[in-house]
């Protein structure tokens, strides 16, 4: 995963990206929305590693964490409560929440152990929303095949559908809903495009479900 220090070193370069692509980020957010939908209304839940708040602002979501303290400041801005801490140890107790939303999975240090906390601190049914880059489609490939020139990518680790929902399984989820946009490479993406359910034909996956 990149370091800390790198998201801290490089905040603006980071936020540069949603300027560049807007199509492909509102892209992103329409698909998240969706999974959003069916949840139920007045509940609580956390963005883990949330950056500066691209995803979590328009989502509605108030409070999570992201260890870069620079990234922390950008997201407080756009009034997010930020917890110190990591996926892999989140400061908080058990069963704290109905729904918890990782965007940001290909930088963990351990998968594993970040859902296995997101797992804790729900709440009996609660729900692990997670937007990753399909290492099989063309974005993912992309950025491995550039990853030595870039500050964020260069030790990512990228994963399948298949690989993802086997981590999800061992973790104790249940109940797999997916949905998928993103469906040319990232430069030739001119216009918001609508989320198709399933996966397989866009970059950009978002997969929900549900703790056993």
């Amino acid at each position: 995963m990149a370091s800390i220090k790198t998201f801290d070193e490089h905040v603006a370069q980071y936020e540069q990206w949603y300027e560049d692509h807007p199509e492909a980020y509102q892209s992103e957010i329409l698909a998240l929305q969706e999974q959003f939908l069916e949840l139920p209304q007045n509940i609580r839940g956390i963005e883990v590693g949330l950056g500066t708040g691209r995803f979590s602002e328009p989502l509605g979501i108030k409070e999570g964490i992201e260890p870069s303290a620079e990234m922390a400041k950008r997201a407080m801005k756009r009034g997010i409560e930020i917890m110190k801490g990591t996926a892999e140890r989140l400061p908080y107790a058990a069963m704290q929440f109905d729904f918890v939303l990782f965007v940001t999975v290909c930088h963990l240090k351990n998968l594993k152990k970040a859902l296995s906390e997101a797992r804790r601190v729900l709440k009996p049914d609660g729900a692990i929303i997670i937007g990753f880059l399909d290492k099989e489609r063309l974005i993912a490939q992309s950025y491995m095949a550039r990853r030595h020139k870039s500050n964020f990518y260069e030790k990512a680790v990228f994963y399948s559908v298949e690989e993802m929902e086997q981590l999800l399984k061992k973790a104790g989820f249940k109940n797999f809903k997916y949905n998928q946009t993103l469906f040319d490479n990232l430069e030739e993406i001119k216009n918001i495009q609508s989320p198709k359910e399933g996966t397989g034909e866009g970059s950009f996956v978002v997969v929900k479900a549900q703790k056993k």
